[in-house]
């Protein structure tokens, strides 16, 4: 049996229709497809016959037990994880179950929290095996050495094919931090002009008044220490791809002089009154809303346009799925390498924390989080004490109002525990009371 819906999918194997049902009922709520089975005999037909990720099983069923079907599924199926639940909880068992290769163990009776948790962990499990044997990317992240494989980012992927097909201006538009550069470097050297020069410039990072000597050059004498004459970047990009980056943060005056450099293809050096002819494609990108400039008379309209030619939009890592998974092992990999250290392990908490946290900063918040993880940390798992403090109570993507204050306080003493290694004295602290009170609400 088979409900209708949509996500991983789930087979669900008890010989009690009541929790077949109770278990269906509330996984499907959460987006799973979920199959059912009756016993062990009617589960590995289903198994023979469908692809699925996790499968959820009774231990004591008639005839063939749970174990049995652990133990065929990990002989036979690597890409379906177990999960196992019963009404005869005893250590010996959970010990048995773990070793037979269930990833959680469940006891009868258990809430829903409970079973949408186990299955959820279960589930993260299964990716980040998948990710750490899968060590290639797709073809084009290859290509352009973007890592990746969410629908967002292979949507930038086939834009990035297309822009490096043709010589047209292309802006670049994203947050802070999701990899402009990267995208900028990836249409130049997949285009026509890879073996020509490709310059970025932060026009932000230059002194207004320096700006325009930098990009365009100057003769000798143009202006007090101006003792020979100098190429500018436009020259220095000739046959090339010159990336301005942060271009919003560029003067009105400086903007006439961009746009007759876009329009021309020629510019001015400083202190001379001849044009100088220059090949180069232009790609611009700033983290601000530009199109709000222009209308608040702080970006020329002409220019906006003149950029606007091909748009590139980089999603916010928040909006990528699972790619953070393939970023940690990627940043894991080099730092580890650059650092001399072993591999560490990431704790489930800090999966979690990564999972649930915004990423403000982005790719780049990432790789820093990780360099430093891997820098400081002497220890073979990476734990919550180890992640910058900010994350240490992150705020989840989606907010599930669904458990009680009791329930919330619980989880919110247990992390704060956690950030403190244990020290009772620093957590009643920070949350505010005192060690008695503290104590009270761990043992309750």
């Amino acid at each position: 049996m088979v409900s209708l819906s949509k996500g991983e999918r789930i087979l669900v194997v008890d010989d009690s229709p009541d929790t077949l049902k109770i278990v269906q009922r509330n996984l499907t709520s959460q987006g799973y497809v979920v199959y059912t089975a009756p016993g062990v005999a009617e589960a590995i037909g289903i198994l023979d016959s469908t692809t699925i990720d996790l499968v959820i099983t009774d231990y004591k069923m008639p005839k063939v037990s749970g174990l049995d079907l652990i133990k065929y599924i990990k002989e036979n199926l690597t890409d379906t994880e177990v999960m196992m639940i019963t009404g005869y909880a005893t250590i010996e068992g959970a010990v048995e179950a773990v070793k037979s290769g269930a990833e959680e163990y469940l006891a009868k009776p258990f809430t829903a929290e409970e079973l949408f948790n186990a299955t959820r962990k279960a589930l993260d499990k299964l990716k980040m095996r998948k990710i750490s044997r899968d060590k290639t990317a797709s073809k084009l992240s290859d290509n352009y050495n973007i890592i990746g494989k969410s629908k967002a980012i292979d949507k930038v992927l086939e834009s990035i094919t297309k822009a490096s097909k043709t010589s047209a201006t292309v802006y670049i538009s994203g947050e802070s931090g999701t990899g402009k550069e990267l995208v900028a470097r990836a249409i130049h050297y997949n285009s026509s002009r890879a073996s020509a020069p490709f310059v970025p410039i932060n026009c932000g990072a230059i002194p207004e008044n320096l700006l325009e000597s930098e990009l365009f050059g100057y003769v000798k004498g143009a202006f007090t220490g101006a003792t020979l004459t100098r190429a500018g970047f436009f020259q220095t990009a000739d046959g090339g791809t010159i990336f301005l980056d942060e271009i919003s943060e560029t003067s009105t005056s400086m903007q006439v002089k961009l746009l007759r450099a876009i329009q021309e293809k020629e510019v001015y050096m400083v202190g001379s009154n001849k044009p100088y002819k220059v090949d180069v494609r232009i790609l611009a990108s700033t983290n601000k809303d530009l199109y709000s400039l222009v209308k608040k008379g702080e970006f020329r309209e002409d220019l906006f346009f003149r950029l606007h030619v091909i748009v590139l939009h980089i999603p916010p890592l928040r909006e990528r799925g699972d790619d953070y998974l393939l970023l940690i092992q990627h940043f894991t990999s080099k730092y580890v390498k650059e650092f001399g250290k072993p591999i560490p392990r990431f704790s489930e908490k800090v999966m979690q924390i990564f999972k649930n946290y915004t990423w403000p900063g982005n790719v780049r918040e990432l790789e820093n989080v990780i360099q430093s993880c891997v820098a400081m940390s002497d220890k073979d798992t990476i734990e919550v004490s180890d992640l910058p403090s900010l994350m240490h109570f992150s705020v989840p993507r989606k907010m599930v109002f669904n458990r009680t204050l009791a329930e919330v306080e619980s989880e919110y003493i247990c992390n704060v525990l956690a950030s403190v290694n244990g020290n009772q004295t620093k957590a009643a602290k920070i949350l505010g009371i005192d060690r008695k009170t503290l104590r009270k609400k761990v043992t309750k």
